[in-house]
């Protein structure tokens, strides 16, 4: 999405480390009587900060919203953690971080009484379809839903024959080496290689040493050394890691890459200029490979540190305010990002396909960003495969 406020898509530079340091972040306080107008402050993705929403709810209720950004779940989590719940009102998370933050007590219930616009929301998105807005165990809703999507793989038709494109073992195999990229996030590196891996070891639909249902972030130490083993494999295949998705961009539309993992984000820039004449790159995006892959749908949560009636009655309509339809098809056309409010009939149908909204019930298929079971193993993992 994009890089300042509207318009380039630009899905989350992740960077590896937890402690990193946010973007634009900013702790405003009331300063003099003057400036006592109420003040709601959210963390959350940058290109949520779209200046046409943020003003209108400013307009509309008389507040002031200040926003301070991350780059990914962890740096979140730490922030709030760190006594962050004092200094923000409201938190974006995805996947399965919504319920480490209710489990912390950084977070508390959402009153979905107080959100008229969660009728508009598809209904694969609401509970009990779509469980993690919910608190584990119980039914107490914890967050609202955002956006939706999945860390499928963006595919050069061209280059890339019809039999491999729809399975994780394109991103492996010699055939297509020097012409692969993946992100720079080892999170999803090695859940991708362990979907991968658990499929061939024949592990993944069988019971599971926790008792739960296969999730790729809760992998045995047989299945992470298979994935290992195919992430070192992977490594020479490599154009390279990047970074940020401007950088796959220009090697997608180089055709030096011709396949890499990453939100659509990029397949839509490029798709969409397809539709305009503006290019004749071939590109698709595959949302669920045929072993299987990941998901998200990122929130909104309210913090633990809103006490004040007020404040929190405010929270909630911030919250539903983001769900009007009108204010979703923003960020549908501007952003690049897809909603989970059925906004289709206000927006262009080229858009519909394109952002998957006519196939929400994949959400329900896809393994859902997690915190890995032993982030120790998994940084060692990693290690030894950059060491290789």
């Amino acid at each position: 999405m994009e890089k300042s406020q509207e318009g380039k898509i630009s899905r989350r530079n992740f960077i590896k480390g937890v402690g990193a340091t946010a973007v634009g972040l900013s702790f405003p306080h009331i300063a003099n009587a003057k400036a006592a107008t109420l003040e709601l402050r959210w963390l959350g993705w940058e290109h949520y900060n779209v200046h046409s929403i943020v003003s209108g709810f400013e307009k509309k209720y008389g507040v002031k919203v200040s926003s301070s950004f991350f780059d990914g779940n962890s740096e979140a989590y730490n922030k709030l953690n760190n006594g962050g719940t004092k200094d923000f009102d409201l938190v974006m998370a995805d996947g399965f971080w919504p319920r480490l933050y209710a489990k912390k007590g950084l977070t508390q219930a959402v009153n979905y009484d107080k959100l008229s616009n969660m009728q508009y929301v598809f209904d694969d998105f609401k509970a009990p379809n779509y469980k993690l807005l919910q608190e584990e165990g119980g039914s107490k809703m914890i967050a609202a839903p955002n956006c939706w999507g999945g860390y499928g793989i963006t595919v050069n038709t061209d280059k890339v024959a019809p039999e491999d494109a729809n399975s994780l073992e394109m991103l492996f195999n010699e055939k297509y080496a020097k012409h692969i990229s993946t992100s720079a996030r080892f999170e999803e590196n090695i859940a991708l290689a362990g979907i991968l891996a658990t499929h061939q070891m024949g592990t993944q639909n069988k019971p599971r040493p926790d008792g739960k249902s296969f999730n790729p972030y809760v992998l045995t130490d047989a299945e992470l050394q298979r994935a290992k083993e195919l992430l070192i494999k992977q490594k020479k295949l490599l154009v390279t890691r990047w970074n940020d998705e401007d950088t796959l961009e220009r090697l997608l539309r180089a055709q030096i890459v011709w396949a890499s993992p990453e939100w659509s984000g990029i397949y839509r820039r490029i798709h969409f200029d397809k539709l305009d004449h503006k290019s004749k790159l071939n590109m698709k995006h595959v949302l669920h490979p045929k072993e299987g892959g990941l998901g998200w749908v990122d929130t909104w949560a309210i913090t633990s540190g809103v006490t004040d009636s007020e404040k929190l009655d405010l929270a909630h309509k911030w919250i539903d305010w983001r769900l009007k339809p009108e204010n979703m098809a923003i960020i549908a056309t501007d952003v690049g990002w897809s909603p989970t409010v059925d906004v289709r009939k206000l927006i262009p149908q080229r858009y519909v396909e394109s952002m998957f909204l006519n196939e929400t019930k994949s959400i329900r298929d896809l393994h859902q960003f997690d915190v890995p079971s032993s982030p120790e193993k998994w940084e060692k993992i990693w290690s030894e495969v950059e060491a290789s």
